[in-house]
């Protein structure tokens, strides 16, 4: 029989990501040396838990429906924070702004699509694919180091972050019209009911 708090671990990581919401943004904005370092830190943290929580629920046999319905939720809810952090830090610079809209826009959207897909039973249509993992990996990544903005190990992060965040941007396009152009077929349908 497994241990009963290890299979509490995924819900306490989907937990984990929404905790760590103020957490990141408390650092990025506080008056101490390396703050924006804490900031970082904090989301890579809750970014790392996004790719644990759901391998982990399947491993221990805990995935849930309440799980299922967190876990999107989670990650829409500290991305749109980190997205509106990067956007009002960086407010010069047009392609920032831009790219946060469309991020912002493709994760309510698919969010709202995935969840009509599911009420009628066709959710696997719009399942995650290879390139929106692809696409959320880059999001993550250059998100973390815009709010590190820094220097560390030689390594300008701050610098790496615009043209990862113009290509997760350019990603969510891409796999934004992949999923609409999936899920076409199951709207028109509908609508012919």
């Amino acid at each position: 029989m497994q241990n009963p708090i290890l299979k509490q671990i995924p819900m306490w990581m989907t937990w984990s990501r929404v905790i760590l919401i103020p957490v990141f943004i408390i650092c990025y904005y506080a008056p101490i040396e390396d703050a924006r370092f804490w900031a970082g830190l904090a989301f890579m943290i809750a970014s790392i838990t996004d790719w644990f929580d759901g391998y982990l629920a399947r491993k221990f046999g805990t995935d849930s429906k309440l799980g299922a319905f967190l876990d999107p939720v989670a990650d829409k809810l500290i991305v749109s924070a980190a997205l509106i952090v990067v956007a009002a830090e960086y407010h010069e610079n047009l392609w920032v702004i831009i790219s946060a809209i469309l991020i912002m826009m493709r994760e309510i959207s698919i969010s709202a699509l995935r969840e009509w897909m599911a009420e009628n039973n066709a959710r696997e249509v719009v399942a995650v694919s290879k390139l929106g993992k692809v696409k959320t990996a880059l999001q993550l990544a250059a998100l973390t180091w815009l709010i590190y903005g820094g220097e560390l190990w030689g390594v300008d992060w701050g610098s790496l972050g615009f043209p990862a965040l113009y290509i997760a941007a350019v990603l969510t396009v891409v796999t934004w019209v992949q999923y609409a152009k999936a899920a076409l077929p199951v709207i028109l349908e509908s609508t012919q009911n």
